[in-house]
């Protein structure tokens, strides 16, 4: 009997695979969920800016200013009111979609725990900021929202008197109250934006604005959705009266009838236990094999910067010559950052040229993968190879496994980021006659395990980035294909379409690697 384990990475690897066909990987809003989450943004800012020019602040005037805008200016503010609701709903769901793929993904281990850890005070603030906004309706979903939340709060031994008691009549409650929910809705989104910036601090070239055509599309379904099924106040809040029911926004309140079963100490240790566990993850013992940081060999470092522009984590910065060379800077690793991706190495210019010394040593390296050992691997891969078609397979360690295709005439060589290859490489497989063709691959196009390295490499390719694929490679004779760890069917046909693309050019004499 054959037993089926369920992996939570390679179900997600196929429903974006699903997605990649229907919207192409261009379009794929897996994709751009960081960049989604700043657009439902700044659809909730614009909207409440509209919105807030019309509301009233006051125990008599906030509920009939909603009205107005919702019933008397339909065609405008009530169109507002619905897309502040839906983007803010819309918004939920981005970051916890956000939040579950990186960690299936493995994207917070590291030096990428920063970004998860500054994520976790965003969780709070965003929710924060969506309930306060419920009660700046003042209808009885406010109500109830207000009254439920004091009671939760005043479990805390905090506050002298509890807050409760200020709500248990009309007569109790001021204007006050609504100038301080009004200045709070205004504040934090602010706290909000500030921190959105820390979050992708450490992070070089951050993609914040999604494709125009998903953004596009993404608003045309906010608005027909807000024309369809605009959004209702549910009656103006009467302290006197407890709501019998209430319709339930379960993004944002789904906690509250948890309030009605549970004792608040449960649910505040639920709510703590959880922020807790999501800001410790990055360093709990989980099965992670943590590769070394990238290391500056300052002999063959040039202060170039080529490294630093490359670096997707910002691991790389230049400082002043320390070793008393005639260059002004030298390239210093930030280990903290770095991720171990490689993509600095295949960024230096002194790991491109393929020298004949066994023991050649780049500006930067990786000590797991020295480029002298790749060398090495190459070219004993290469010596073995027979028959008439010969192919140099290079991929990635995160993307398909390459080393399955591996046969008499297929020769493989698995970096950490498929951008770690030097160019270098690659003119000598096809100029020196070893092989027939190079198959190129790795993460799926958009979404590069280490971010950026499928970009660089594809720009190195066409020589729009240093260090640049030279002119005598033979294009025809490269193949491009990007392919996820459950793509192997995919990938498998391709090199075989390529095999066949290749015995219809000009056959080939080998020579013997040296």
């Amino acid at each position: 009997m054959t037993v089926i384990s369920f992996s939570p990475r390679r179900a997600l690897l196929q429903l974006e695979g699903v997605l990649n066909k229907i919207f192409g990987n261009a379009l794929n809003p897996f994709y751009y969920l960081g960049a989604l989450g700043f657009h439902f943004f700044w659809v909730v800012v614009v909207s409440g800016i509209y919105i807030y020019a019309f509301y009233k602040t006051g125990i008599k005037l906030s509920y009939p200013s909603v009205e107005y805008l919702t019933n008397e200016q339909w065609y405008l503010g009530g169109v507002m009111r619905s897309l502040h609701r839906y983007a803010s709903d819309a918004l939920i769901v981005i970051m916890a979609l956000h939040l579950m793929r990186e960690f299936i993904l493995g994207r917070y281990r590291g030096a990428r725990w920063f970004a998860w850890v500054t994520g976790v005070p965003l969780i709070w603030l965003i929710f924060a900021a969506g309930i306060n906004g419920y009660w700046m309706v003042w209808d009885k979903l406010a109500q109830y929202s207000v009254v439920t939340t004091m009671e939760w709060f005043d479990w805390l031994p905090i506050f002298s008197e509890p807050m409760s008691q200020s709500f248990i009549s009309q007569e109790m409650l001021t204007d006050r109250f609504f100038s301080l929910i009004s200045f709070a809705h205004v504040t934090v989104p602010l706290v909000i934006l500030f921190f959105l910036w820390v979050h992708i601090m450490h992070i070089s070239s951050p993609v914040v604005n999604p494709r125009r055509a998903l953004v596009l599309g993404m608003l045309l379904a906010l608005l027909v959705l807000s024309l369809v099924k605009p959004v209702r106040s549910q009656g103006p809040a009467d302290m006197g009266i407890e709501p019998a029911t209430v319709g339930i926004d379960w993004f944002y309140l789904y906690i509250y009838p948890l309030l009605d079963i549970w004792s608040k100490r449960e649910v505040w240790m639920l709510v703590i236990g959880l922020s807790m566990l999501l800001t410790v993850l990055p360093w709990l013992p989980f099965r992670h094999k943590q590769i070394p940081v990238a290391e500056v060999n300052l002999e063959n470092c040039s202060g170039c910067r080529l490294c630093v522009a490359d670096c997707p984590y910002e691991a790389v910065v230049m400082r002043p010559r320390s070793d008393g060379m005639q260059f002004f800077a030298e390239a210093v690793v930030v280990p903290d950052r770095c991720v171990s991706c490689g993509i600095c190495v295949g960024a230096c210019p002194s790991s491109n040229p393929f020298r004949s010394d066994a023991d050649y040593i780049s500006g930067i390296e990786m000590p797991s993968s020295p480029i002298s050992g790749l060398r090495a691997a190459m070219m004993n891969d290469l010596k073995r190879l027979k028959g008439n078609i010969r192919i140099m397979v290079f991929g990635c360690d995160n993307a398909a496994n390459i080393e399955r295709l591996r046969s008499q005439s297929v020769a493989t060589l698995s970096l950490p980021c498929i951008a770690m290859l030097p160019a270098s490489f690659i003119e000598y497989a096809l100029h020196e006659r070893h092989v027939d063709g190079v198959l190129i691959t790795g993460c799926r196009g958009n979404d590069c395990y280490h971010r950026l390295g499928v970009l660089w490499i594809e720009q190195r390719l066409i020589a729009k980035r240093e260090p640049r694929l030279r002119g005598r490679a033979e294009r025809e004779r490269i193949r491009k294909f990007w392919a996820s760890s459950v793509d192997f069917g995919e990938l498998a046909l391709e090199l075989e379409s390529f095999r066949s693309s290749l015995r219809s050019l000009e056959p080939r004499r080998h020579s013997v690697a040296e």
